[in-house]
């Protein structure tokens, strides 16, 4: 069976509640012309407007942009609640990075629960050691890419792109105003990235999840 599209179960999760696209439209905060161009895959719905299908469908956020997780709602009479969710992109889409609606969603595999007050947020996984131990290989680190540039202080958290890679280092302003990034793990060489012009902030680490066990998720029958 050939796998739905994320528009295909918008359209699915609609009809199931028959309901128009214009009472979709006012349920999800958009135009109906938002609801025909989700429905046609042209782009994704932002998270807002996830959350609310989600609560209207009964179902999550995660199940309706990959048919993973929970599909229909449960028999009993609780109202079920959906968390935001927040897409792990990869180093090389950070890399690329320059909002997140310039992602390809449907590539990424990975999505977890978002904090509140937290609008397009995303996460990334912490791989290597240069920023032991503090944060290990495996962590994930949750990013603010709408914190401005000026507003960043001397030891925030921050991820860079370069090119076509990115990185996340503590930022060091010093008193003549010069700026460089630096690993948190004093043993880490190269410990200092010197900023220049081909350096663009993506955003401000905010928040971080380690996982002590997790265990690889069975398909049930």
């Amino acid at each position: 069976m050939e796998k739905q599209t994320t528009g295909q179960r918008i359209r699915a999760l609609r009809r199931s509640k028959k309901l128009t696209q214009v009472q979709l439209a006012k349920i999800a905060g958009v135009s109906s012309p938002a609801v025909t161009e989700w429905e046609k895959d042209s782009y994704l719905p932002k998270a807002a407007s996830l959350e609310a299908m989600a609560n209207e469908f009964g179902v999550t956020t995660e199940y309706i942009l990959t048919g993973k997780g929970e599909s229909s709602s449960s028999s009993s009479n609780v109202t079920p609640i959906s968390p935001k969710m927040a897409p792990v992109l990869s180093w090389v889409q950070a890399g690329v990075f320059t909002n997140v609606e310039a992602i390809d969603m449907t590539q990424v595999e990975e999505w977890l629960p978002l904090p509140e007050d937290c609008e397009d947020c995303f996460y990334l996984k912490v791989q290597g050691s240069s920023n032991a131990p503090m944060f290990i290989e495996g962590d994930y680190i949750l990013v603010d890419p709408h914190v401005q540039y000026s507003d960043i202080q001397s030891g925030d958290l921050i991820v860079v792109r370069k090119l076509d890679g990115a990185t996340f280092k503590k930022l060091v302003i010093e008193p003549d105003g010069s700026r460089y990034l630096q690993a948190l793990n004093p043993d880490f060489k190269p410990n200092i990235i010197h900023l220049d012009e081909e350096c663009v902030f993506v955003g401000e680490v905010i928040d971080s999840v380690r996982y002590i066990y997790k265990a690889k998720r069975k398909i049930k029958i």
